[in-house]
């Protein structure tokens, strides 16, 4: 494989196991069980709903679509949750599955990322699935850091800024 392909590879793993989910992670364990399952509006989810969500989307993506296990998804459940699953069990299974899919992206071979898969009823390449479930990922984990800092009203300290402008890290993954 390329450096290049190699490198997005591994960068896409880490993003999922070492930047998104450990924020995820952190901002559940800052949230009680009605915070989690809180909906900020009628067409709104619950942080509970995306935590599922995601599960089901890395999983269908990735672990179904790229590495080809059984697809077990029921996509409409995972929106349709009012509660029921606590945030223990959620994040298990979350962390489970991004676990799973981050095995199914180091064992890819050379050239995987130009192969086609047919995922969601979509005709997609390896690294198209992979750069969905990335920024799908992103884009999840920002909904639910705002979804705590609305219902613990506090900063989570992902991000220092200093005098001189320069960012870095309030955390630490894993």
């Amino acid at each position: 494989m390329s450096d290049l392909g190699q490198a997005f590879l591994d960068h896409s793993r880490a993003l999922l196991l070492e930047d998104y989910l450990p924020k995820v992670e952190h901002c559940v364990a800052s949230m009680d069980e009605a915070q989690l399952w809180w909906r900020p509006g009628g067409q709104s989810n619950a942080a509970g709903n995306l935590l599922m969500h995601l599960a089901g989307n890395v999983r269908q993506w990735i672990i179904h679509g790229i590495g080809g296990a059984l697809c077990i998804r029921d996509r409409a459940s995972e929106f349709a949750a009012d509660g029921g699953a606590d945030r223990t069990t959620l994040l298990l299974r979350l962390r489970r599955t991004c676990e799973e899919a981050g095995a199914v992206l180091s064992g890819l071979g050379s050239g995987s990322l130009l192969e086609r898969r047919r995922i969601q009823g979509l005709d997609v390449s390896v690294m198209g699935a992979v750069y969905h479930v990335t920024e799908h990922f992103a884009g999840h984990t920002g909904q639910i850091i705002y979804i705590t800092k609305l219902t613990t009203g506090r900063d989570l300290g992902f991000w220092v800024i200093g005098d001189d402008g320069a960012v870095q890290r309030g955390w630490t993954s894993g």
